[in-house]
């Protein structure tokens, strides 16, 4: 049933902390910057209870993938998930349209990358300027991505470690400023009616979704069976915790005030710390997005390795470089065209394809469980799995959950996306042809 793994050609250098830096920054872009205000403005006082709530929420998904990952050792995540159980076929365009999704979502980050850095240099926002500062940055991701996974892997921490500096310094200093009425606990606050509250909860729950794309490079885990699920549980712990102090701690200095500031974290550092926590906020909003974007360009090539491992994309996506173990000809595809993207696309209509593609392929994946279950036992590895209390109870809860994210998602991400899975479809029936004709 499980797969052995030994025949994966990437190097095994992840750790779990490896696994967790990922996620985290799957999770942690630039919205986290932007959304307090949001639902300050729907929740009042009750915002950083709503954070809590809702990571409460998105942990039934994230232990569903907990187990799933569990089971797999080859590099692909979902692919590899839905291919198992069911067919090659559902497993390519699963791959197919979270790559798609993924490569958009990247350009987009990049370009809001330089029109943040624009804050600093101004030069850079426009013009040549803005077409070499998007060479340089995607270049030189692209050229710490080939050269090895240690020397990505080290990229992405640093920029981690420096997007935590500013937001633990924003709630350290705000925890000063928390009352019972700042965390939504006192008896005189009145509830938000249960309208509002749902709007509100469709908004913050998508502040928990991104971490999905950390289960793609098991091929490149020491021991992804035991390290997938332990990084997976703890990033979201990290993340719930942080979002719910991040909440309190704004309402706490701002007030009602929060709802109506346009950059609601600087504000908050601003009234704190006076301009110098205004720029920190900044810089927090740089390295936050440019962790984003370096964690992303290390796990999409992923998928398109995994794909053409499988025989569904042309061998140049599943080449592997002589010296440094990584998917060469995968990140030089990916690279290119998100610079091109990012250069001259006007996608903004494609950002519809995400929030589809993820609550698609989180219920996709879920439906596998009994599946893999069933054969796990039947193949009796002896190897000890993730397995989840309680039978079906939390997938369950986890394909609720999903269930009810559909309700916000438009006409127009159902028909982006079944465009280009009907695209996907084109290519996966060419690529069978051309394997049939050998």
């Amino acid at each position: 049933m499980t797969q052995s793994g030994d025949n994966e050609p990437l190097k095994r250098q992840l750790t779990v902390g490896g696994i967790w830096l990922l996620a985290i920054n799957g999770f942690i872009g630039a919205g986290i910057f932007g959304s307090p205000a949001a639902v300050a403005g729907l929740m009042g006082p009750y915002g950083a209870l709503l954070f809590l709530g809702c990571g409460m929420l998105m942990f039934t998904v994230i232990l569903s993938f907990a187990e799933i990952s569990s089971y797999f050792k080859n590099t692909g995540g979902p692919i590899q998930y839905t291919r198992r159980v069911f067919g090659p076929f559902v497993g390519f365009q699963t791959g197919w349209a979270f790559y798609v999704a993924r490569l958009t979502a990247f350009a987009a980050n990049v370009n809001l990358l330089v029109s943040t850095m624009g804050f600093f240099f101004e030069g850079v926002t426009g013009g040549v300027g803005r077409i070499i500062t998007l060479f340089l940055i995607v270049g030189f991701l692209a050229w710490v991505n080939i050269m090895g996974t240690r020397q990505a892997m080290t990229s992405v921490g640093v920029l981690t470690l420096l997007k935590f500096i500013p937001l633990l310094v924003l709630v350290l200093g705000g925890a000063m400023y928390l009352s019972p009425e700042a965390l939504g606990i006192s008896a005189g606050t009145a509830l938000p009616d249960s309208a509002t509250f749902g709007t509100a909860a469709l908004l913050v729950i998508y502040a928990f979704v991104g971490w999905e794309a950390a289960v793609i490079p098991a091929g490149e885990s020491k021991n992804p069976v035991r390290d997938m699920p332990r990084a997976l549980i703890g990033a979201l712990l990290t993340v719930t915790v942080l979002y719910t102090l991040i909440q309190a701690a704004s309402y706490a200095v701002l007030g009602d005030g929060l709802a109506a500031t346009e950059r609601p974290l600087v504000e908050v550092a601003n009234a704190m710390m006076g301009t110098t926590g205004a720029i920190l906020l900044m810089v927090g909003v740089v390295v936050s997005v440019g962790g984003n974007v370096a964690s992303t360009i290390f796990t999409t090539p992923r998928l398109s390795y995994a794909m053409a491992r499988e025989g569904n994309l042309p061998e140049f996506f599943a080449r592997v470089h002589p010296a440094y173990n990584t998917p060469v000809g995968s990140i030089l595809f990916f690279s290119v065209v998100v610079f091109v993207l990012s250069v001259y696309g006007s996608f903004v209509w494609l950002a519809a394809l995400s929030a589809l593609v993820r609550i698609l392929i989180y219920m996709l994946c879920i439906a596998t469980i009994p599946a893999l279950r069933k054969e796990d036992r039947a193949a009796d590895t002896g190897e000890p799995r993730f397995r989840l209390m309680g039978g079906y109870v939390i997938p369950g809860l986890a394909m609720i959950i999903c269930a009810w994210l559909l309700i916000s998602v438009s006409l127009v991400s159902v028909a982006v996306t079944a465009a280009f899975l009907g695209i996907g479809a084109l290519v996966y029936f060419w690529m069978d042809s051309q394997k049939k004709s050998v």
